[in-house]
């Protein structure tokens, strides 16, 4: 398609669509128009009090009439307004683009554990050294002697000059 032909398509459909907003804003002030001669009557000042008053009357209960539509609906639109609040929350937590809080360790037996995912009903004892076998250290006389230290004045005394060496040798072969 050339050029000249894309330009003469773009300003008709422009046209047409000035021509279409043209016959919107007429037929919207038509309706204004309508609207304001059912619901607004010329006003009429009657002349004597009493005739005054009872105009005064029925303004004041059209007035109140219009209070609670204008009510009903602001009430209407506030609800619609929080529903849609819910629903972008509920969208936003099913996309999962929301940043999840750090968590605090927490210090639970493993006991403490299995009963809060298990709850109350099963009785779980984890207690692990309990399945152990119990074993009996045997003393050795060298461990014995070496946490037996006493007095260490004796003990340099015993292995000073060449006995005391000799004695060390001994000791250990």
């Amino acid at each position: 398609m050339s050029m000249s032909r894309k330009h003469s398509l773009k300003s008709l459909m422009l046209q047409v669509a000035k021509d279409l907003l043209e016959a919107e804003e007429t037929e919207k002030v038509q309706e204004r128009k309508t609207y304001m001669e059912e619901h607004c009557p010329p006003l009429f000042l009657p002349s004597n009090r009493d005739e005054l008053q009872a105009l005064c009357r029925e303004l004041y209960e059209k007035i109140v009439v219009i209070d609670e539509e204008r009510y009903n609906l602001e009430h209407k639109a506030n609800m619609v307004v929080d529903e849609v609040k819910d629903l972008n929350i509920k969208i936003v937590d099913l996309k999962g683009k929301f940043k999840k809080p750090p968590l605090k360790k927490v210090r639970m037996s493993a006991d403490a554990m299995l009963q809060a995912l298990l709850g109350s009903k099963h009785k779980v004892n984890l207690d692990l050294r309990a399945n152990l076998k119990q074993v009996k250290k045997e003393v050795k006389e060298e461990d014995k002697e070496l946490r037996d230290v006493g007095d260490w004045r004796k003990s340099i005394e015993d292995k000073a000059g060449m006995g005391g060496r000799k004695k060390m040798f001994e000791s250990e072969a």
